[in-house]
């Protein structure tokens, strides 16, 4: 069976896109406002070697680790060796240029082998987790048209995806199947810029997920934004933590073998045990780190004096609470070598974690007191607040947190990432749209390089969402809505110095009691600052009810 077509075919054009209703002396005043106050950000970063382009190159200089997971260390070279096996049977498999390939399993090396491949064969890469449901892998499967799985797992493929790639239509292959293939000798299939890269499915409010397509230009970029900001290099080593089906797992695998850094596979048994993970994090020279606030509170409580960390003072056995791997790790000093397996002594009195540099929080609203817990037990270790939608290539904010932010009620997002343009804007009566100035709350718009293509298969979808660009011209010409309120904060707001932006909630849980439009994120963001509240949820009832 041949590949299915192209997925370009099933993306709806530029100029199927609605117009933003906005008149032109709003939008010349929106482009005033963000280039004022720091909202675009544009910068030269290499948007035309692939990654796998990089990953030989740095082969052939010189051999370095590259990737580690539970059951095997690859080096650069061993890397790109396998990901050209995997192109040899992908080709084999019929796969074309433009056309999707699923990838299934858990975390481990052989998915950014799989990555990797698909890259050398100029196709997308579509994830299905090995912890979804059949019915959840067939929609993925079904809705993008991928014609082949290739299964990672090294022991048995999880049933629910091999009933779910049968119900879509799509045959399984096992990436073991590539060991006896001779490489596939081509050079990288030509990618322009706006061919897309890969296709991440999110939730949908009709119940059925909706894959967002991201182009090659926007992931390149991101991945250089993460570097860039984060001043990685080749010494530093990232934690592989996310899920397959979370858009973060993207920078996750790729960034660091821009550089000649290492990736480091954590699994699910280390990943969901909060003080393993902090020893793999200490034991193995991880630097950097990704975490959903909640998983950070844990490992925070698993860092504290007494805890069963080399760091604290009493052994105690692991606990049991779930420990999700949706997120990265702090940085570590850039000397650190690759370690060779063994411990390091420490003493009680030794910081945890002592060769952390950064700790990413994404995924929900980092709370303030979270915020100062951090910085007082890690003040080495920065803390990132990260925002952005898959839609838009991940995150298109980052936020280094200092303790000039902890009297704030809610904590800055940040500023565009390299190649982001942000707009808040506000809905007036007419149902036209106008700019917001500093201290207004409006909805964040993104555009630029990091906006993706919309949903694929989905024109209605994509059309609720992405609009032509009206600002001026853009490389991709799309604007993006993200549906969340923001508000800009004056420079000294916060830690920073210039204007931040600050996040309020969904624009959909605003809602108005006596005539008072009323943020009920920030009701919550008022309840979680005392001590003794770890998490609020604010609902509105009426009384007495209609």
């Amino acid at each position: 069976m041949s590949a299915r077509g192209p997925a370009v075919d099933r993306l709806l054009p530029l100029a199927g896109l609605p117009a933003l209703d906005v008149s032109a002396a709003e939008a010349r005043r929106a482009r005033e406002l963000a280039a004022r106050h720091g909202m675009l950000r544009e910068r030269d970063v290499d948007l035309a070697d692939p990654v796998i382009t990089r990953v030989e190159r740095f082969a052939a200089e010189r051999d370095r680790p590259a990737v580690t997971d539970e059951h095997r260390s690859l080096s650069y070279g061993e890397l790109a060796a396998e990901a050209r096996r995997l192109a040899a049977l992908l080709e084999r498999e019929g796969v074309e240029p433009g056309t999707v390939v699923g990838v299934g399993g858990g975390r481990c090396a052989s998915v950014i082998a799989a990555f990797l491949a698909i890259e050398l064969v100029g196709a997308l890469y579509v994830p299905a987790d090995e912890t979804w449901p059949a019915g959840r892998v067939r929609d993925v499967l079904d809705q993008a048209e991928a014609s082949v799985l290739v299964a990672v797992d090294a022991g048995a493929t999880a049933p629910a995806l091999l009933e779910g790639a049968a119900e879509a239509g799509c045959r399984v292959v096992r990436a073991a199947a590539a060991e006896g293939l001779a490489p596939w000798a081509g050079e990288p299939r030509p990618a322009a810029p706006d061919q897309p890269r890969y296709v991440l499915f999110t939730s949908g409010s009709t119940g059925r997920p909706k894959g967002a397509v991201v182009e090659h230009r926007g992931m390149l970029n991101h991945l250089w934004a993460k570097n860039i900001d984060l001043e990685l290099t080749g010494a530093d080593v990232v934690a592989f933590t996310a899920p397959l089906g979370f858009d973060i797992s993207i920078w996750q695998m790729l960034s660091p073998l821009l550089l000649g850094g290492r990736v480091d596979v954590i699994g699910d048994a280390t990943g969901h045990d909060p003080a393993a993970f902090a020893r793999a994090v200490d034991e193995q020279g991880i630097t950097v780190v990704e975490l959903v606030p909640t998983m950070v509170r844990h490992l925070l409580d698993d860092l504290a004096p007494g805890s069963a960390h080399p760091g604290g003072t009493t052994p105690q056995a692991p606990r049991q609470r779930p420990f999700p791997s949706g997120g990265t790790t702090p940085q570590a000093p850039r000397q650190r070598p690759f370690p060779s397996g063994g411990t390091t002594p420490q003493t009680p009195r030794q910081r945890p974690l002592p060769n952390l540099r950064w700790m990413i929080a994404t995924g929900e609203e980092l709370p303030v007191e979270l915020s100062r817990r951090w910085l007082e037990a890690m003040p080495h270790a920065r803390l990132l607040n990260a925002y952005g939608p898959t839609e838009c290539s991940d995150d298109v904010t980052h936020h280094a947190v200092t303790s000039g932010d902890l009297g704030l009620l809610r904590l800055p997002i940040g500023t565009p990432i390299v190649n982001a343009r942000l707009y808040v804007l506000r809905a007036e009566d007419d149902g036209t749209w106008a700019a917001c100035d500093v201290g207004e709350t409006g909805e964040l718009f993104v555009g630029g390089l990091v906006v993706g293509r919309g949903y694929i298969g989905n024109d209605e979808r994509t059309r609720e969402a992405f609009y032509r660009d009206p600002f001026g011209s853009s490389p991709t010409g799309r604007l993006y809505r993200t549906g969340d309120a923001v508000k800009l904060l004056p420079a000294g707001a916060g830690g920073e110095d210039r204007p931040t932006l600050q996040y309020l909630g969904r624009v959909d849980r605003q809602v108005k009691i006596a005539g008072v439009r009323m943020e009920l994120g920030e009701i919550e963001a008022v309840l979680q600052r005392h001590p003794a509240v770890r998490a609020a949820a604010v609902v509105v009832h009426e009384y007495p009810p209609r």
